[in-house]
């Protein structure tokens, strides 16, 4: 890549003259001599070989490629000093990365409320969101590819706070056969016919939970994905209230009058990572309940 001829001082100066009105004004603020200043964006306009700057009586005024120009620079010179406050920050401990790693169930509502309370603190800090679907978030917790992890399940050897739970509701197509019963519907019932399920995304020892006993299964990567193919008719599921509100309200999808089970409550713990650093503290107390009665489970 070539290297730039212009500085940042030179678009600095530049900025300057515009902002405060001339070259005198422009050199009070930058506790500079007039002809510094003047030198400077000479020699800058002979470096770009385009004129950016027309002298109308006393007044410094900007020509069509120098108002281009001065509005990128201004970007240029914002993200400078954001990169020089971050290294600032680094050198206080502030980590410039955040690994959250979160169950593909957690509501997605109250992932992205905290993410956007965390941006304006987050001092440049970057969050790279994984999701993973039940022991994917335990193993890479244990595999210390995440400073913090949301799962649905109990770590042994972590701590978690308690967060608040999710309703996964048991539903079909409204045409669907099991609709058409006219009574509660037993697990015999649903044995005959096709579940649709989530794979597990660990890779060690993936787990199977939830009720399991239709003959016909069809697994899928994902809970949108599921999502879709109960919506077209094929097969039952259970499903998280975030994602099929929409539908259950249009009936799209139905809930499934089954004797047991029909609704679960998942509860959902954040775990830390052994110790974390200013910026990973900022954001677990943004994924927290605001209930003060937060519990702490093993």
């Amino acid at each position: 890549m070539k290297a730039p001829r212009v500085t940042l001082d030179q678009w600095r100066t530049l900025q300057a003259v515009i902002d405060h009105g001339g070259y005198a004004q422009a050199a009070h603020a930058l506790h500079r001599s007039q002809s510094s200043v003047s030198y400077t964006l000479a020699r800058m306009q002979e470096q770009l070989g385009v004129p950016l700057l027309n002298i109308e009586g006393r007044k410094a005024v900007l020509t069509e490629a120098g108002k281009t120009l001065l509005l990128r620079s201004r970007n240029l010179l914002l993200q400078a000093s954001q990169l020089e406050e971050l290294a600032a920050h680094m050198d206080d401990g502030w980590e410039p990365e955040i690994r959250l790693v979160v169950d593909a169930a957690y509501p997605t509502e109250r992932l992205a409320s905290a993410l956007l309370a965390f941006q304006p603190l987050s001092r440049g800090t970057r969050v790279q969101l994984h999701e993973e679907v039940l022991s994917g978030v335990e193993e890479a917790l244990k595999n210390d590819q995440a400073d913090l992890a949301i799962s649905g399940l109990l770590i042994a050897g972590h701590l978690g706070d308690d967060l608040d739970g999710e309703i996964f509701h048991a539903v079909t197509h409204p045409e669907h056969p099991l609709q058409t019963l006219g009574r509660h519907i037993t697990a015999q019932d649903l044995t005959n016919h096709l579940q649709v399920v989530i794979r597990d995304s660990g890779r060690s020892q993936p787990r199977d939970v939830g009720w399991l006993g239709a003959a016909q299964r069809w697994t899928v990567t994902s809970l949108s994905t599921a999502a879709t193919l109960v919506k077209q008719g094929l097969g039952f599921a259970w499903l998280p209230q975030h994602l099929i509100q929409q539908e259950l309200k249009n009936q799209q999808l139905v809930p499934l009058a089954l004797e047991n089970g029909s609704v679960r409550n998942v509860r959902f713990y954040l775990y830390p990572n052994r110790s974390l650093g200013p910026a990973a503290r900022v954001l677990a107390q943004l994924l927290r309940p605001t209930q003060p009665d937060n519990a702490h489970k093993e």
